[in-house]
């Protein structure tokens, strides 16, 4: 059994910072891909940033320059920190992991998403 759980939300004037982690326990043999997803009340879900085990990374557009992955293998834990937050990253941010997990006759490829947790950028 794995989970996965996010951190780090929370309110944030604009301009400011945040640094969300995303952490997979249990079963966990190793990590293929992490990617972090938001969606804003009203909006379709959009990719925010994408890390591979391969060192590979990718960020949307809006998300250049402001913000940064990152990911510590010895903790299972991906990061993403965000910087110079505007009112419109306002949503819920959550994380999908790509990876491989023990299971009781060998290991398994799965797929897991995280509960999200909730960016707010207000004055």
């Amino acid at each position: 059994q794995v989970q996965v759980v996010e951190s780090g939300g929370g309110l944030v004037q604009p301009g400011g910072s945040l640094r969300l982690s995303c952490a997979a326990s249990g079963s966990v043999f190793s990590i293929y891909a992490v990617a972090w997803y938001r969606q804003a009340p009203g909006k379709k879900r959009e990719r925010v940033a994408e890390i591979h085990s391969d060192g590979g990374i990718d960020y949307a557009d809006f998300a250049k320059g402001r913000f940064t992955i990152s990911r510590d293998d010895a903790k299972n834990t991906v990061y993403l920190q965000m910087n110079n937050l505007k009112p419109e990253d306002t949503a819920v941010y959550s994380c999908n992991v790509d990876l491989s997990e023990t299971i009781r006759w060998g290991r398994a490829s799965r797929n897991y998403w995280g509960q999200g947790t909730q960016v707010t950028v207000s004055s």
